[in-house]
């Protein structure tokens, strides 16, 4: 049952963006040729520009972390800069 309801949902999504897109290409009718091809460029170049970002974020996110200091010394920074607030009471 569960996964009736993830492709009805999939399905209910790509309806909407179907009659999303339609609305769109009703209203771009009347445009003039020129502009219809001036258009066309304008969404690949936007498309592309998602794709290299999506790409650049994707890449950023596994990164290496870029430091002088050697592994043991950061492990050291770390474990010095720990403080305790913890007050224990006496029973």
């Amino acid at each position: 049952m569960f996964n009736f309801s993830l492709t009805y949902n999939s399905r209910r999504t790509t309806e909407i963006n179907t009659s999303i897109v339609d609305g769109y290409v009703g209203l771009l009718d009347n445009l003039s040729t020129d502009n219809k091809l001036d258009l066309i460029s304008k969404l690949t170049a936007s498309v592309k520009t998602d794709l290299t970002n999506k790409k650049s974020s994707f890449k950023k996110a596994f990164d290496a972390f870029d430091s002088k200091k050697s592994a043991e010394e950061i492990i050291e920074e770390i474990r010095n800069s720990r403080v305790s607030t913890r007050q224990i009471e006496a029973f």
